[in-house]
């Protein structure tokens, strides 16, 4: 299996629902790294690295979302190494500042 980085950025009822810490806690059951934030657009923007089949089920269940959630899109695109590298030193997986 390759790894892969991919960039989502996912819109809808996704700020104050609890998406970012339902994001963080699906990623790290998958042992995936990366990082969540979110936006001052109201979207939530993540990155996810790890085996590719495991990052694209990472997507298709943020497509899904918390019970609490609606999400209306997804957008994906391919990731960078200096996107993964926004989140500290050590960390597997952050929660970063809204930008």
């Amino acid at each position: 299996m390759s790894g892969v980085i991919r960039h989502v950025t996912i819109s809808g009822r996704v700020q104050g629902v609890g998406y970012r810490a339902w994001v963080e806690s699906e990623a790290t059951a998958r042992r995936l790294e990366g990082w969540v934030r979110n936006r001052r657009d109201a979207s939530v923007e993540a990155v996810f690295s790890g085996p590719e089949d495991v990052v694209a089920e990472m997507i298709a269940t943020c497509r899904r979302g918390p019970s609490s959630a609606r999400v209306d899109s997804v957008q994906e695109s391919a990731g960078t190494p200096d996107l993964l590298k926004l989140r500290g030193a050590g960390e597997r997986f952050a929660f970063l500042p809204t930008v």
